[in-house]
């Protein structure tokens, strides 16, 4: 899914870059991480 609204219930969530995944976990997991996932989220990054 493209929409992050979509995933955030999700049990499993995948970021992927260029065919790999580079971050795995479940909303809050991510947003801890503060990775790509969480700078999608609060608007820093936007898809391409």
């Amino acid at each position: 899914a493209h929409r992050l609204s979509t995933v955030r219930d999700s049990n499993a969530i995948m970021v992927l870059e260029q065919g790999e995944i580079i971050e795995r976990g479940d909303h809050d997991e991510l947003m801890a991480q503060k990775g790509r996932y969480y700078a999608l989220n609060a608007g820093i990054i936007e898809l391409e």
